[in-house]
């Protein structure tokens, strides 16, 4: 397959090493590819389309070979033959070999479970070594699909994410020097799928488990349970000048935090970063046609 670049960003054409379960609902699959050599991200939470086959396709359709008229390309493909693209997180990025990790959340692929999984759960949950897949991300290091960029004289890092930002915070907590303040909440489906978190800064991780809150709604995801929303609302946090937020997940639970951030807290909504990955109750086809 060859390779077309969009710059700041280019294709790289991948395939599956391998994939390890991280918890009941958290499957991390690693892949490798000739062209690696040319990614470069500084980490964070590094966005990338992830485009992946359809059933019975050996490789992802999406015509490259148009250059920067990709795009409308792949849109005018009949919907059975147009890959499946899907915005991802970088979760790791490794040198000798050039490997990178990307975390999925594996809801709906469970028997009896209360809502099917969409295209890429399904394609993660089988996904084997030698599968291909294609990516478009970045050839430069700081580039404008990192959305995590606190201020200089920030002097408190507030962080939530729903499971479905969790693999972005826990880059992002990596990434952060020694002495940084961090109060973080995290909110997963099941108590197995916390994570060890390695990170130089002082940071305090509450992981927030949505199948402990009593009479929670079937279902995957939505806006922050009471317990998240309360243990926020209730926390004392450090006294701090200048505080940054970074907040990501579903989008309604995400601007209910940044409402209370910004309303109850004080914080000056220009240093608020909030990422809506996904809506209930929308595709993510449907997202990106609404916007």
């Amino acid at each position: 397959m060859t390779t077309a670049v969009a710059a700041p960003f280019r294709f790289f054409s991948l395939q599956v090493v391998r994939t390890r379960r991280l918890g009941p609902s958290l499957l991390r699959v690693t892949f490798a590819g000739p062209d690696l050599h040319a990614f470069a991200s500084a980490g964070r939470d590094q966005s990338l389309s992830l485009f992946l086959p359809h059933p019975g396709q050996s490789e992802p359709a999406v015509p490259i070979e148009l250059g920067d008229g990709w795009w409308h390309g792949w849109r005018e493909l009949p919907d059975d033959v147009r890959a499946v693209m899907r915005s991802y997180t970088l979760r790791a990025l490794r040198r000798d070999p050039d490997e990178i990790d990307i975390d999925f959340a594996l809801h709906g692929v469970e028997p009896g479970a209360a809502r099917p999984a969409g295209p890429a759960a399904r394609w993660a949950a089988r996904a084997g070594a030698g599968d291909r897949v294609l990516l478009l991300g970045p050839a430069i290091e700081d580039n404008r699909a990192i959305r995590f960029r606190p201020p200089a004289d920030t002097d408190l890092v507030v962080m939530w994410g729903d499971e479905t930002a969790v693999p972005a915070a826990t880059a992002i907590l990596e990434s952060l020097p020694a002495g940084t303040r961090a109060r973080v909440w995290l909110e997963v489906h099941h108590a197995g799928d916390i994570q060890d978190v390695v990170t130089e800064a002082d940071a305090e991780i509450t992981w927030l488990v949505r199948d402990e809150v009593p009479h929670r709604p079937k279902g995957v995801g939505g806006a922050p349970t009471p317990t998240a929303l309360d243990a926020i609302r209730d926390a004392q946090l450090p006294p701090a000048a200048a505080p940054y937020a970074w907040i990501a997940g579903e989008s309604g639970g995400v601007k209910e935090l940044r409402r209370h951030l910004v309303r109850e807290r004080g914080f000056d909504r220009r240093r608020v970063t909030f990422v809506g990955y996904w809506r209930r109750g929308l595709s993510e086809e449907q997202l990106r046609e609404e916007e």
